[in-house]
């Protein structure tokens, strides 16, 4: 099956191919052109015009996904992981040598910062980086 169309949007392109299009020719294509694409078709040949071969490929690109820790300071890193074990506020202030109500601090500022309401968001949202397994 040849696609002759004037459309280079992704939404029609994409399931044209999946229905079983072996190529993708836009209407300003020269007759010569639209001839080859035919025969190569018969071959079984995918042929696809440039633009829609370009779109393709830019849709196919996967954007590098930022650090979701880059915002976190070295200490909200740490309470994190250590919420992400279990510890209480407390047991966290000890064990980094700080006060509870700073620990509180970091707590409040890191669940800001990743778009989270609670500590047990904060775990599980750790477990799903794959910064701790959980427990």
């Amino acid at each position: 099956m040849v696609i002759l169309t004037s459309s280079t949007d992704e939404n029609t392109v994409r399931p044209a191919l999946e229905a079983g299009a072996v190529s993708y020719q836009l209407k300003d294509v020269g007759g010569a052109e639209l001839v080859d694409t035919v025969r190569r078709a018969a071959r079984g040949e995918t042929v696809l015009h440039p633009r829609v071969a370009a779109g393709l490929v830019r849709s196919l690109r996967v954007e590098p996904r930022p650090d979701p820790l880059a915002n976190l300071s070295t200490r909200e890193r740490e309470v994190l992981l250590l919420i992400a074990e279990g510890l209480s506020n407390q047991n966290i202030a000890d064990r980094l040598g700080i006060g509870e109500a700073t620990v509180k601090t970091h707590v409040g500022n890191l669940l800001s910062k990743l778009d989270l309401s609670d500590r047990t968001q904060a775990a599980v949202w750790a477990w799903r980086q794959k910064l701790v397994s959980p427990p």
